[in-house]
């Protein structure tokens, strides 16, 4: 019970906090469930691709520096931001209810919490309870800031037409680059690089505060 309780409690608390952020327009629940649902639906595709690109890593790389990098950026970042995207994509493009820049943010975070609650139960019940409590502070914020990142740039996609194809390519490339760095620092085993663990993960919450305050504060439904 303890274990489950460690492995949801953080995706709850951030989706909380992000349900209550959009503060101008709540959008509907129902939607909000089916990307949770998406997020948790797509860890088997991702399963399927990760081992696919995981398997031809030897024949491209062959140091240890170039085995991280592989799994950081094709395996984890590529495969799992994709999916994710994907899944946003079909959820809400042309759906009404996607009708501000910050609700890119909502849905983005939903999915990409859905994948990670699946993902922290598979490690915290194979791994226990400290590795739970250190994921609640690190793993799960992250999966929420990548898709904060995602969802702002396809919030930009939607309504800023001229400029849609930059900021959809945005949308997948940003995220991957984030995760990438988050998991090569950990992936690489490298005493050195680890110091940069910490600085990366605060950067990384100064940025998407940033860019959940811009699209709060452009808010169509701001002074209705």
């Amino acid at each position: 019970m303890n274990l489950l309780l460690i492995s949801i409690a953080p995706v709850a608390i951030i989706l909380v906090y992000i349900y209550y952020r959009d503060k101008y327009e709540k959008e509907p629940i129902s939607l909000l469930l089916k990307g949770l649902v998406a997020g948790m639906l797509i860890v088997l595709p991702v399963i399927v691709v990760e081992r696919a690109i995981s398997a031809g890593l030897p024949y491209i790389f062959s140091e240890k520096i170039g085995m991280a990098f592989g799994n950081a950026f094709l395996v984890a970042g590529f495969s799992e931001e994709a999916f994710k995207l994907l899944a946003v994509y079909i959820l809400i493009w042309k759906n009404p209810n996607f009708n501000e820049r910050f609700d890119g943010i909502v849905y983005a975070v939903f999915v990409s919490l859905g994948f990670a609650l699946v993902e922290n139960i598979m490690y915290v019940f194979s791994n226990g309870l400290s590795v739970g409590i250190s994921r609640a502070f690190t793993a799960v914020p992250a999966h929420a800031m990548f898709g904060i990142v995602m969802g702002y740039y396809l919030g930009l996609a939607k309504f800023i037409k001229e400029s849609r194809s930059k900021y959809m390519l945005l949308a997948i490339l940003v995220p991957i680059l984030f995760h990438g760095i988050y998991d090569f620092i950990l992936m690489v085993q490298i005493e050195w690089v680890l110091l940069f663990f910490l600085p990366f993960l605060f950067y990384m919450v100064y940025r998407v505060k940033i860019k959940l305050k811009e699209h709060e504060e452009n808010s169509v439904f701001k002074y209705d």
